[in-house]
């Protein structure tokens, strides 16, 4: 073949393959400049992700077909966003109104956070335009923030439920004994009463005025090193009289040789707690066992009691505020309903778990567990210092 028709078909080829690769190198940096946010794109303001780096918030960026531009590491945390997709419809039909009107919109949403399971999260949304095709979708997590206000608010409607009650029996029984001065059976049996929601209305006060001190409780920093072994001859003492009311011994068995990192004085008001309402639901002249143990660097307590037992659906339960598995044998027995939710409160913030072991007839169990401090848990001067993480197995 003639060397100059060679040259020139190599020419050729050289020149097409260098225009093809010229090609598809702009055509990456088009698709680099998109997906990063190049700042050369008119239509994706100067600036606007370095200002969406530091918002603090999930954030997620879609084009007019709604695929996803960019997103922050949140946003697929959150469950907002799967590849390059928007997950809840919720979410698109926001971008849709936005792309409508041009007007910024914002809605409080609760969304699956995953495609299995039934966990949720709350998120505050706002959607607006962002450039001239872009739309951006703000999320702010309010999962807690929610949850917090609806027990507060049920907390709050409950003490005024309970609170009602006592005070109208008080004042119905007040009545009835400024109608019958003369009659002294009638006298004798309504100031019993009284009494008797006089005592019921102060544990109630007094088991409130208990949860708000534990809101504020400080037992980090606080705290000091507890022998729950005083702890629970402490609160077997407070519960003697109630006990000795009714023919009921109360038998403790074991010890612990390790102490734990916390307030003595919650302490003893939780297992008091527990003590209380193992002797309340227990019928009279038995037995309340306490036992006391460490094993796998746990403290741990057990309150048997020979009660009726709970059914499975009361056991996931019973640690709720103001929960009653029988309200009206709770109140016969003078039961606030707040007694294990003080429980576990304490417990919590003590590091620590509460359980319970029950069966319809056979009584219930509640475990306490605590973590141990270790020897070189101690400061110089004799001062405790917190548990450190990692402590409990």
């Amino acid at each position: 073949m003639d060397p100059l028709v060679v040259g020139i078909v190599a020419g050729l080829l050289g020149l097409s393959f260098g225009a093809f690769g010229v090609l598809a190198f702009r055509a990456s940096e088009r698709q680099r400049d998109l997906l990063e946010g190049a700042p050369g794109e008119v239509s994706f303001p100067d600036g606007a992700a370095d200002v969406l780096a530091v918002l603090g918030k999930a954030f997620v960026v879609v084009d007019a077909i709604d695929s996803v531009v960019r997103a922050s590491p949140a946003a697929y945390a959150y469950g907002l966003v799967r590849g390059h997709t928007v997950v809840h419809r919720e979410l698109l039909q926001m971008t849709a109104k936005v792309r409508g009107n041009g007007v910024v919109i914002e809605q409080q949403l609760e969304l699956p956070r995953g495609p299995i399971g039934q966990g949720s999260i709350i998120v505050q949304v706002r959607a607006a335009m962002l450039g001239e095709e872009y739309i951006l979708l703000l999320a702010d997590d309010r999962t807690e923030i929610t949850r917090t206000e609806r027990i507060r608010n049920d907390f709050v409607a409950n003490v005024s439920h309970e609170l009602k009650t006592p005070v109208g029996a008080i004042s119905l029984l007040a009545e009835a004994l400024e109608a019958s001065p003369d009659d002294e059976d009638a006298v004798r049996r309504f100031a019993q009463r009284m009494r008797k929601e006089s005592s019921r209305l102060a544990a109630l006060v007094q088991d409130i005025i208990e949860l708000s001190r534990l809101q504020g409780a400080d037992i980090v920093h606080q705290g000091k090193d507890v022998d729950l072994n005083e702890v629970v001859a402490e609160a077997v003492d407070r519960s003697r009289l109630a006990a000795e009311a009714k023919g009921i011994s109360v038998v403790v068995g074991g010890s612990s040789q390790h102490k734990v990192f916390g307030d003595p004085d919650l302490l003893v008001n939780a297992f008091r707690n527990l003590i209380d309402n193992a002797i309340r639901y227990s019928p009279a002249n038995t037995k309340v066992g306490i036992g006391i143990r460490d094993k796998d660097g746990l403290v741990s307590v057990s309150v048997a009691d020979q009660g009726e037992g709970l059914k499975p659906e009361d056991q996931d339960r019973v640690f709720e505020r103001f929960y009653r598995v029988d309200a009206a044998r709770s109140r016969q027995t003078g039961g606030t309903g707040l007694g294990l939710s003080i429980v576990k409160h304490v417990v919590e913030n003590h590091g620590g778990e509460v359980t319970v072991w029950s069966q319809p007839g056979k009584g219930s169990t509640f475990t306490v567990r605590l973590p141990e401090m270790e020897q070189d848990q101690e400061r110089q001067d004799g001062a405790a210092r917190p548990p450190e993480q990692g402590a409990m197995a």
